[in-house]
């Protein structure tokens, strides 16, 4: 039986990734905070078929007691703050855990047993002001925020003891992936779920930002497979996973109200508050290296996704109201 480690595996990646595993076959363990510190709603469903242990990426030991602890054939890194707007106001502990926590990661590995393979989340904030649409494997890093550069240096790190230390670390370059599993501070799950508690007379607004911001959207269920494949290749290298369309803000509040018979122009409120404090360019993937290389393709389309994210806030959102009324 296949050993992996998760690190953020509360997240909603690291829940989708456990998932996968458990129906490969793998005995599947996750790094946590120290109890209490984070919810566990998300992997709620499979604590009794998983293990989870205490570790920080912010200490180094802890990651070299976990690592040998669970003597993982397979180590995927998610543990980061993901909001990126939040790395404004954090920019010091944004570096710390998403930059420098690869680094001691990749340290516990190397120490510990250096035939470990390992997946860093790399992201398509790192292109940031890029000049190249679409983004491929080979388009230079611009990164516009903290998160962003964060995530260069951990992308580059990695890269570096693939290259140095002969590890088998790769990177996979993920453009936005939603599901009913973001937090509601996301731009896509606060729409969906606004859309849903509209629908069901809950409120009559939907405050929102430029409408006009274009991106990559794909499901988060359909990137784990690729993520997987990676780590199943004879060599390790780094990919770019996207559905390489693009969508706008506006494309999915249309999309969540007219699946409920909205109309959303007679419910969106600009509000300044979330204007974006620097916006992106087109970020918009290129995936041929992934799909010639590993095969993968997404497999839930843009309005499914949308959809798919409707239909869940929905249940979940009646089962509250069946539940207050009781």
């Amino acid at each position: 039986m296949p050993r992996a480690l998760i690190t953020g595996i509360t997240g909603q990646d690291g829940s989708y990734l456990a998932e996968w595993l458990l129906a490969k076959g793998y005995h599947v363990a996750g790094m946590v905070l120290p109890a209490g510190v984070e919810p566990l709603d998300r992997i709620a469903h499979l604590t009794d078929r998983i293990q989870l242990h205490s570790g920080n990426l912010l200490d180094q030991q802890s990651l070299i007691d976990l690592v040998e602890k669970c003597a993982p054939d397979e180590v995927y890194n998610f543990a980061a703050p993901s909001f990126v707007p939040q790395s404004w106001i954090s920019p010091v502990l944004t570096g710390d855990i998403t930059g420098l926590g690869v680094a001691r990661l990749l340290e516990a590995i190397r120490k510990i047993n250096p035939q470990i393979k390992f997946y860093q989340a790399s992201s398509s904030e790192m292109f940031g002001a890029t000049r190249e649409t679409p983004q491929t494997e080979l388009t230079p890093f611009c990164p516009r925020n903290p998160y962003g550069a964060a995530k260069v240096y951990g992308h580059h790190l990695t890269v570096n003891y693939r290259k140095n230390h002969g590890l088998f670390a790769v990177s996979g370059i993920l453009f936005n992936h939603e599901s009913p599993r973001r937090g509601l501070e996301f731009v896509t799950r606060k729409i969906s779920h606004t859309a849903a508690r509209i629908a069901l007379g809950l409120t009559t607004e939907l405050p929102m930002g430029n409408l006009a911001n274009e991106r990559d959207w794909g499901y988060a269920g359909d990137y784990v497979e690729a993520m997987w494949l990676m780590l199943q290749q004879p060599q390790a290298d780094d990919y770019v996973i996207g559905t390489g369309a693009l969508h706008s803000v506006r494309d999915f509040v249309q999309e969540a109200f007219d699946y409920l018979n909205l109309d959303w122009e007679k419910h969106i409120r600009t509000d300044p508050q979330f204007m974006q404090q620097v916006e992106g360019n087109r970020l918009v993937a290129n995936p041929t290296k992934a799909r010639s290389e590993l095969g993968w393709q997404p497999r839930t389309d843009f309005r499914q996704l949308v959809r798919l994210m409707v239909d869940a806030d929905l249940k979940q959102l009646r089962s509250q109201q069946r539940t207050s009324a009781l």
